[in-house]
């Protein structure tokens, strides 16, 4: 069955709006890396629009091996400093403050937008289909719902702005140009995650552990399985990469078979403990550097240092919780 708004047609969509930022980008002689700049989208963008042509003539290995030469290419271009900001043509401050008093609350109705309709789009639309041919892709719903929505939130934002998709896009580029590398973070470790639970991490933690703490201590297991959550979740930017490879090194060999704890309460409050590693960490971008790019905090890492403080008393609440709430 043909599928209307497909995951790859998705990908295609940002991949062509990558390549328009890249365009604009190399037109801006107001940015001094606009070259390195602009080789750095138009890389990230060509993996969404030819990876599929890689896979069709090259073979799956020859094109994992040019995407991940493609990701190494990347992460250089970010990790040596070739990133830069350029000019943008942006309304003054008393255009947007009179901007702002025209539209009032109505100025977070494309905000809105976004959540309610991927809800609806995901519970409405789930195998629906006209005249064979399926709305959404039933693989991934939540992210064909989520596209939808953002392309009818950009309307309305356009409609209540009486501004145009090009000028989306030039926005677009400002705000990917202040957070810099940080926007496609999530995207490298959602794929980092996939790469430890293929190499068996979990099993290595398990054995690490092993050697160096008595499994029948519990409190110390409870500890380590709790820090253990936020330190991992603090390198990979994300607790759900950290959940597979610390639950199955730790939680399920010495907490749930050797102590026999509740599996429900243990693990939840496992992820809880990430949670508080990704309020302490730059790697969780959406979270911690987005929020100061959207503010233009002079301090990037502001937020984090605001949301230190709470992120270890909650570890130091979890700990105990899972240590009196997870055993029988």
């Amino acid at each position: 069955m043909n599928t209307l708004i497909s995951i790859n047609r998705i990908y295609y969509l940002i991949g062509i709006i990558v390549m328009m930022l890249t365009v604009m980008t190399l037109r801006d002689k107001g940015n001094p890396k606009r070259f390195t700049t602009a080789l750095f989208w138009f890389l990230f963008g060509a993996v969404f629009l030819f990876g599929d042509l890689l896979v069709e003539n090259l073979g799956k290995s020859m094109a994992h091996r040019i995407i991940g030469g493609t990701v190494i290419i990347i992460s250089l271009i970010a990790g040596t400093g070739m990133l830069s900001m350029g000019s943008y043509a942006t309304s003054t401050h008393e255009e947007r403050v009179a901007s702002s008093k025209r539209l009032g609350n109505w100025l977070f109705f494309p905000a809105v937008l976004i959540p309610v309709i991927t809800v609806a789009c995901t519970v409405l639309l789930k195998g629906v289909s006209v005249g064979g041919v399926t709305l959404l892709d039933q693989k991934q719903l939540t992210l064909a719902a989520l596209c939808v929505a953002c392309v009818c939130a950009l309307i309305a934002g356009c409609v209540l702005t009486r501004g145009t998709p090009l000028q989306a896009v030039r926005q677009s580029r400002r705000l990917v140009d202040s957070i810099g590398w940080a926007a496609i973070l999530p995207l490298m470790l959602a794929m980092l995650g996939g790469v430890f639970v293929a190499a068996k991490t979990g099993t290595s933690v398990q054995q690490v552990v092993s050697l160096f703490v008595n499994p029948d201590n519990r409190f110390l297991v409870v500890v380590i399985y709790c820090v253990g959550m936020a330190l991992f979740t603090m390198v990979m930017g994300n607790a759900f990469a950290a959940f597979p490879v610390m639950s199955a090194g730790i939680a399920l060999p010495f907490l749930i078979l050797g102590h026999h704890a509740d599996p429900a309460p243990l693990v939840a409050i496992g992820m809880y403990s990430g949670y508080c590693g990704t309020l302490m960490t730059p790697m969780a971008a959406n979270y911690n550097i987005v929020p100061a790019a959207l503010l233009e905090l002079k301090n990037k890492y502001q937020v984090i240092k605001v949301q230190i403080p709470t992120a270890l008393t909650l570890l130091t609440v979890n700990v105990f919780l899972m240590y009196f709430l997870a055993f029988r």
